[in-house]
């Protein structure tokens, strides 16, 4: 069972019908820790503000729960704003700590003209290091993204793909049994269910 975390802060109904779509595993939608202790896999995905976020997770006391789940093995997926989440802090309006189970920070754009922040449409990724996330998907393929802020790992040996937007950003990671996409697998069409198919086939 993958357990699709729910906070209020994320496409939870478009994520867990992709996953139907794709149909390799049993997907729920929960904010209950007991189920996220109890499931296979984890999927953290996100739109909103980082420290809204934050907050929304410490109100209904998923953080533990998350840590310790990702901790002890379990594949994890944040998705977007789930991405971000996993680094040590963020600078969006501000200075706010992240659940830090990743080293480094989520800044904003500095683009030269004429891009626009959000950065919102299709790119395609460049991959830097192997990822079981993109198993039979192309290099050059094209995903949807929409974010106003972009990851910077401090560990860059985790970069798993970059898309070129003014310059690399950070599109997608990958540290052991933790992985993550800036763009929106789910609103991504075909390439997008591929990968949400290789996370849910994850051993």
């Amino acid at each position: 069972m993958i357990a699709i975390i729910d906070y209020d802060m994320g496409n939870l109904r478009s994520v867990e019908k992709a996953l139907d779509k794709v149909g390799c595993a049993e997907a729920v939608i929960t904010s209950d820790s007991a189920v996220i202790g109890r499931a296979e896999k984890l999927i953290l995905p996100g739109v909103g503000a980082f420290g809204d976020a934050m907050s929304a997770l410490a109100d209904r006391d998923l953080i533990d729960a998350i840590k310790t789940a990702i901790g002890t093995g379990k594949p994890t997926l944040g998705i977007c704003l789930g991405m971000q989440l996993l680094f040590d802090v963020s600078h969006e309006g501000g200075e706010h700590r992240g659940l830090g189970i990743l080293r480094g920070s989520v800044v904003p754009f500095d683009l030269p003209r004429p891009f626009k922040v959000p950065h919102m449409g299709w790119n395609s990724l460049d991959y830097h290091t192997p990822s079981p996330l993109f198993a039979g998907v192309p290099a050059g393929e094209y995903f949807y993204f929409v974010h106003g802020y972009c990851c910077r790992p401090s560990d860059e040996s985790i970069v798993a793909a970059t898309t070129d937007y003014g310059g690399p950003i950070c599109a997608s990671v990958a540290k052991g049994n933790l992985f993550a996409a800036q763009f929106h697998p789910e609103k991504s069409q075909g390439v997008g269910l591929a990968v949400l198919k290789n996370f849910a086939e994850l051993a």
